[in-house]
């Protein structure tokens, strides 16, 4: 009987402990890397997928690879007024532009992960939509009609949050964040999407998970496009 309650009581422990993992882990960095600064880079990608092949676009800082569409979150004014009170800074890899921006890819106090991924969790001061790249990618470049696509409907799918690692790129400690959704397009956004997929758009690909996993490659054929590692996520 003994053994049985203890069970019972250890059971909902793990439990606690699985729904909670990320925020565990967080804190831990923070306790573990307090005195280092962590690269975050968080962003969102959108699954587009059509009879078994999903839709990729041009990347625009890395022209000769092919990528889903989304990108970096944007942060508001609230938001950098909450950041900056944590000793957040922005990120020096990227130049910063006109396109860029606003990006949430900064660097984070180590002591600060955990409160920085607490106030990101909040969605309070922050991008929380993905139809902004949606539109920037899709319909002003005009790959895709803008009088079929007034609204869109998507569904989140996940959320991936890498492992801290050290980034020999950016010579430091990174985490990196994807919010994954799926569109789900009505009829005639459906019918929009069959006419892109036969128009051979330079800007767009249609490939399968298998090239998606390979990087573009195909067995037993010259390979013609590379596709980003993190093409994966919406797999």
């Amino acid at each position: 009987m003994t053994a049985g309650l203890s069970v019972g009581l250890f059971v909902p422990v793990i439990d606690e402990m699985a729904q909670n993992w990320g925020n565990i882990r967080h804190l831990w960095y923070s306790l573990r890397y307090r005195k280092r600064s962590i690269r975050v880079s968080t962003s969102y990608l959108f699954k587009i997928c059509l009879d078994g092949k999903y839709l990729l676009i041009r990347g625009s800082r890395y022209r000769t690879q092919f990528q889903p569409v989304g990108g970096v979150h944007k942060v508001s004014p609230q938001g950098n007024a909450t950041l900056s009170a944590m000793g957040v800074t922005d990120d020096d890899l990227i130049p910063l532009d006109a396109v860029s921006y606003g990006d949430l890819r900064v660097r984070v106090p180590g002591k600060k992960i955990f409160q920085f991924f607490k106030w990101f969790d909040s969605r309070q001061g922050r991008e929380d939509s993905p139809w902004r790249e949606f539109q920037e990618e899709l319909l002003s470049t005009g790959i895709l009609p803008q009088e079929k696509f007034p609204h869109i409907m998507h569904n989140y799918l996940k959320r991936e949050v890498d492992p801290i690692r050290y980034s020999e790129w950016a010579e430091s400690l990174e985490i990196l964040v994807a919010d994954v959704y799926e569109l789900v397009p009505n009829q005639e956004q459906e019918e929009a999407f069959r006419q892109l997929a036969t128009a051979e758009h330079p800007d767009i690909a249609w490939v399968t998970s298998q090239q998606i996993r390979r990087r573009g490659a195909v067995a037993g054929q010259p390979q013609t496009i590379e596709i980003s590692s993190h093409s994966q996520r919406i797999l």
